[in-house]
């Protein structure tokens, strides 16, 4: 290789046949990657390219060789790089160390032009690559990472993509990694063509793989042995391309959706693995078409849609899927730069203004997943606008905290509602609504503020969940919880799993069913503020769904407050979900100060269900809207003598494990 910013003889030209895979081959050795080890497909660090992008033609025989047998140069810094990448002669590029770019730079890459990481350590920083009209190029073993935006989750402040292709054809982007960037971490874009995604990590952002920007139905994509970790969307959302065939993937963490077929797509999606997401396979339109075979979905709610056979890609190039149960080991092993060892501190800071370790919560968050240890992410003060995820199989012991110390410093906000349409089709449901969900268990928030920010006065009502709990051993400590219908979801995974949440010195506000679910919740020393709607009935406090056997809700020493009309609020109501008889909704609230909002009954039937028939107690409460000396207790059944003893929050949260986040 040569020194910076000059040009040395090329190792050796291509030609035909062995000198080809020779050459390469050098190239990889330039790169510093190991020789093997193979899979089904073949090596996992492929001499010449794979998929559509090794597709030939009579100019690129070998198909995407990007500058192989041109000169070769050491880029060193951004300098460097943006001149060398921009050379109208072939030229191989290699990238040592880290290159910081201006924020929101993109360079413009030219023809026959490779880009190739030397070692594990080789990233830009703060910007990307941006092809337009060119061909042959080929992109590996870098990783591009941090020209997000603070606060700016949506990415509509700043278009900056880690690799943008417009009207392109033949690249091929292998082993990277590309994180936290300012749009789309890769969009494919106005009729690029053979273009091949392998072995990548896209991790930690909105917006994954776009791929559209066209009208025409030209396009020609291949994804393979990547790995898509905690990635909101477009995973990828496929516009308008003649044949994309996406194999061998693993997709873990999708809170909207994982794969899209738009407009006249035809795809083929199989031997992948979808996991923890939402809609995980979607032919949007009338015209899109996808054909899933051989795919594994684990824990992945909505749509899995197959509409048939599409094209088969062995007629274009040869291939050999991995098994299907082989790509997590796979995938997770081998995919990304080589030598990629990804660490996350025990200790991690989310700032706005740049001075944390990343500057959004889901970053963090994902990085926790990733990690083989408990982590306490720190926020510093500011408004976080996105969409959060705690996904499954996050190590036990997550802290979530507030850095000064009061919840109202740190507010994560966003504004979905559980009625609201999908662009695809659907509703978000209470799995796609809420701002924050907690999907793992041993969690633990604290100081800090969870909004859902819906705005039921423009749009009309609707629930809208700030809080979403799944999870067991899953504590709120000194938390608000913002909003207005469902505020705070606590559920279980399914029947017969008992989840418990234990929320302290906490706020938690709304007007219709807002703190509801199946978990066994112990709220106490908190206050529960009932919104005035101006209404006759103003809303009910909570709305337990509780299987038989299982504890309920039990708020203990609490504070119910509202600026409501006296005796228009119940205490709650019995949620029987789909009408299920077999759900014994309970719920206890003791010890606690009763404003005047609370009405007499201080319990409703919900769907046809008497609330008389499950168990809805009360035991010395004060204040004006508690039961008083000579009222008709009819309507507000008290806990018998023998029954005080076992509503408690030991009695609820230790029985099976002497769980007490109390102590």
């Amino acid at each position: 290789a040569g020194a910076a910013c000059t040009l040395a003889r090329p190792a050796s030209a291509p030609a035909a046949g062995d000198d080809v895979h020779r050459a390469a081959r050098h190239l990889l050795r330039l790169m510093e990657v190991p020789s093997g080890p193979r899979t089904a497909d073949g090596p996992v660090w492929s001499p010449l390219a794979t998929g559509f992008a090794s597709v030939p033609t009579p100019e690129l025989p070998h198909g995407a060789v990007g500058g192989l047998g041109g000169a070769v140069a050491t880029a060193r810094d951004a300098a460097d790089l943006a001149r060398l990448v921009a050379l109208e002669e072939p030229v191989v590029v290699l990238v040592r160390g880290t290159i910081e770019l201006d924020p929101g730079t993109m360079l413009d890459v030219a023809s026959d032009t490779s880009v190739l990481g030397v070692g594990r350590d080789a990233e830009i920083v703060g910007g990307g690559l941006r092809l337009v009209g060119v061909g042959n190029v080929v992109v590996r073993n870098l990783t591009f990472r941090d020209s997000y935006v603070p606060g700016d989750w949506d990415g509509k402040s700043r278009d900056v993509d880690g690799l943008r292709l417009d009207g392109c054809h033949h690249v091929w982007i292998d082993h990277c990694e590309l994180a936290r960037l300012g749009d789309g971490l890769v969009d494919v874009r106005k009729d690029s063509t053979a273009t091949t995604l392998s072995w990548t990590v896209l991790r930690d952002h909105n917006k994954a793989l776009g791929v559209g920007w066209t009208d025409n139905v030209v396009a020609t994509l291949t994804v393979h042995h990547c790995w898509f970790s905690n990635t909101y969307q477009r995973n990828g959302s496929i516009d308008n391309v003649a044949a994309g065939h996406l194999y061998n993937n693993y997709l873990h963490g999708q809170a909207h959706y994982g794969t899209m077929a738009r407009g006249r797509s035809r795809l083929l999606v199989e031997h992948s693995v979808y996991a923890d997401g939402e809609d995980a396979v979607v032919a949007k339109d009338p015209d899109s078409r996808v054909h899933s075979r051989d795919n594994r979905f684990d824990g992945v709610r909505g749509r899995k849609d197959d509409t048939g056979p599409t094209f088969e890609a062995r007629d274009h190039y040869p291939y050999t899927a991995d098994p299907t149960d082989d790509v997590v080991r796979l995938v997770t092993a081998h995919a990304g730069p080589a030598g990629r060892r990804e660490t996350t501190p025990r200790t991690l800071r989310v700032a706005l203004d740049g001075s944390g370790d990343v500057a959004s919560i889901g970053a963090a968050l994902g990085l926790a997943w990733r990690a083989r240890h408990a982590t306490e992410v720190v926020i510093a003060p500011g408004t976080y606008r996105e969409v959060v995820r705690i996904w499954p199989g996050t190590p036990e012991g997550l802290v979530l905290r507030g850095e000064s110390g009061e919840a109202a410093d740190v507010v994560i906000s966003y504004d979905l509602a559980a009625g609201a349409e999908k662009f695809y089709g659907g509703t978000q449901g209470r799995t796609g609504a809420a701002t924050l969900a907690v999907l793992a268990d041993g969690v633990t928030l604290r100081d800090l503020t969870v909004e859902n920010a819906y705005d039921e006065a423009t749009h009309g009502p609707s629930q809208a969940q700030a809080l979403r709990t799944v999870g067991d051993r899953v504590v709120l400590d000194s938390v608000h919880l913002l909003g207005n219908q469902d505020t705070f979801l606590a559920e279980t995974p399914g029947s017969g799993v008992v989840s418990r949440v234990y929320v302290t010195d906490s706020l938690i506000t709304g007007d219709v069913d807002f703190v509801y679910g199946s978990a066994t919740l112990v709220v106490e020393h908190s206050e529960i503020r009932s919104l005035d709607r101006g209404e006759v009935v103003n809303g009910y406090v909570c709305a337990p769904s509780t299987e038989a056997g299982v504890r309920g809700f039990l708020f203990d020493g609490c504070t119910f407050t509202s600026s409501a009309a006296p005796g228009t609020v119940f205490l709650g109501r019995p949620w029987h979900p789909s009408s299920n008889p077999d759900v014994e909704p309970s719920a206890v609230v003791r010890d606690s100060s009763l404003g005047a909002h609370i009405r007499t009954p201080a319990w409703s039937d919900m769907g046809g269900w008497p609330w008389q028939e499950d168990f809805l107690r009360e035991h010395a409460n004060t204040g004006p809207g508690a039961l008083q000396p000579g009222d008709d207790p009819t309507g507000r059944p008290q806990l018998l003598a023998p029954e005080v003893a076992e509503h408690t929050r030991e009695t609820y949260l230790s029985g099976q494990d002497d769980w007490r986040p109390w102590r």
